[in-house]
Formats: structure tokens, sequence, C-alpha cells
């Protein structure tokens, strides 16, 4: 078995780019996925759950460019967990998915 994340959704976000030195980028943005299902009373029930996700280099560039907030994409990828401290020195942690491709959807 290897780490591996299929997502299609929708971004909830615009694109937060930043660079760093020699032009290396990062894009960090949020997507939304929907699921259905039926409850006890019989009605359709939608559940949104949203990811982080967090892309590198041509990824990235690819992103900057073509993306925008309420595009369709699809990403691949691997789940990474990370911590940090925040500035009141709690300890944070955050799980997201380092996307290593992307699928334009829809118009």
């Amino acid at each position: 078995m290897k780490n591996k994340v299929q997502l299609i959704g929708h971004v909830g976000q615009e694109p937060e780019v930043k660079t760093f030195g020699e032009g290396k980028k990062v894009v960090n943005i949020t997507l939304a996925t929907n699921d259905y299902y039926t409850n006890d009373k019989g009605e359709k029930v939608e559940q949104t759950e949203w990811h982080r996700v967090v892309a590198w280099g041509k990824v990235a560039e690819l992103i900057e460019k073509y993306v925008a907030k309420g595009k369709e994409i699809a990403i691949e990828g691997k789940l990474t967990h990370r911590s940090y401290d925040d500035k009141d020195g709690n300890k944070r942690y955050v799980t997201e998915v380092v996307a290593n491709d992307i699928l334009l959807l829809g118009k």
C-alpha cells in the first residue's frame, strides 16, 4: 500500500501563493467535496467536507495560473500531518493533502 489521495471538488477560496528564493512557489487552497446519503426519515442529505491542499513547483504554477474560487478540480497527492506552535505557544496539528497532480474540470 502507498499513501495516495484522490479528490474531486470545488475550490473554496482564491489560491494563496507564496514565492521563495529563486522563484520557487507554494500554493495553498481549500477543496470542498460533497457526499450524499439518506437519513432515517428517508430524506437525502448532503454532507460537505473541507480539505486543505498544498502544492509546490509546477503544480503550484498551474493552480496559480488557472484555478480560482469555485473552480472544480481533481487532485492527486499524499496525506501529510504536521504540527507547529501558534503565537500563544500552543501546539497545533494540521492534516493536509500535498498535491502532485491536478486536473481542471468543468468550464
